[in-house]
């Protein structure tokens, strides 16, 4: 039977570019998990921001591909070099996305404003200082600035813009991220949201998050504003149970 998720022998690999690690694997897992609601979901359209080596979206297009749904897929990334990589990924698993070389969105959110129906982003979440994120190379694929946040706060407008009226986002988050006003934002949004897969070690906390558009948060917004410390209260308590942590790193030199 067909593998699922892509073979981590058909990757192509390249020093400057992240390579499948732990935040890869629970994001693919994550989408395994909520894959029979995916394939009920009919998707037309999938993207992801951030594409890396092409392991999640490899995994993604095999995982609907194999129910015969008829999706396109678009993919992207500031690094070229990880353009080139995907594609030579995608190629090798027989798979075929829209790769294109910008910065989360740019130049595309007109054309692709209200289409697309699944997002999934890993996207730079490690603190560190302001002036790493956004430089060249690999570095970008994990400097996330203050509170590893710089990167996921313009992400999360864009997201917003770009998803369908059914469109589900599908993020990687860390604990220093503080993922209760991830989800808070996102709720003034009008998105309901869940932890779709947690993967705590000794080291690290993941947290897999879902958001959705939620027609009743939608349709009322005096009461979402009103109830909003509810579901920060729930997602503050779910952290609170959480081990403490230090950063992990992959290899000395895939430092996500």
């Amino acid at each position: 039977m067909p593998s699922r998720t892509a073979q981590i022998r058909l990757m192509s690999s390249h020093e400057e570019v992240y390579e499948p690690c732990d935040d890869s694997f629970a994001l693919v897992d994550a989408l395994l998990a909520d894959c029979n609601n995916l394939l009920k979901h009919c998707p037309t359209l999938c993207m992801e921001i951030g594409c890396g080596s092409g392991y999640v979206i490899t995994s993604l297009a095999l995982m609907l591909g194999q129910e015969g749904l008829a999706v396109n897929y678009i993919a992207t990334d500031i690094n070229p070099l990880a353009i080139r990589v995907t594609r030579e990924t995608m190629d090798a698993h027989g798979v075929d996305a829209e790769l294109i070389i910008t910065d989360i969105a740019s130049g595309l959110e007109k054309r692709l404003a209200g289409s697309v129906d699944v997002i999934v982003v890993n996207p730079p979440y490690v603190p560190t200082p302001e002036d790493e994120v956004g430089v060249g190379g690999i570095t970008a694929s994990w400097a996330g600035g203050e509170n590893g946040r710089s990167v996921i706060d313009r992400i999360l407008p864009v997201a917003d813009r770009l998803l369908s009226e059914k469109g589900w986002l599908y993020m990687v988050t860390l604990i220093a991220n503080n993922p209760s006003e991830i989800c808070l934002y996102m709720r003034e949004k009008g998105y309901a949201s869940r932890i779709v897969i947690q993967r705590s070690t000794e080291e690290e906390s993941l947290h897999i998050i879902k958001f959705w558009r939620d027609l009743d948060i939608e349709g009322d917004n005096e009461k979402a504003s009103a109830d909003k410390s509810a579901p920060g209260r729930l997602m503050e308590y779910v952290l609170t149970q959480l081990p403490p942590f230090t950063f992990w790193r992959c290899s000395d030199r895939d430092n996500k």
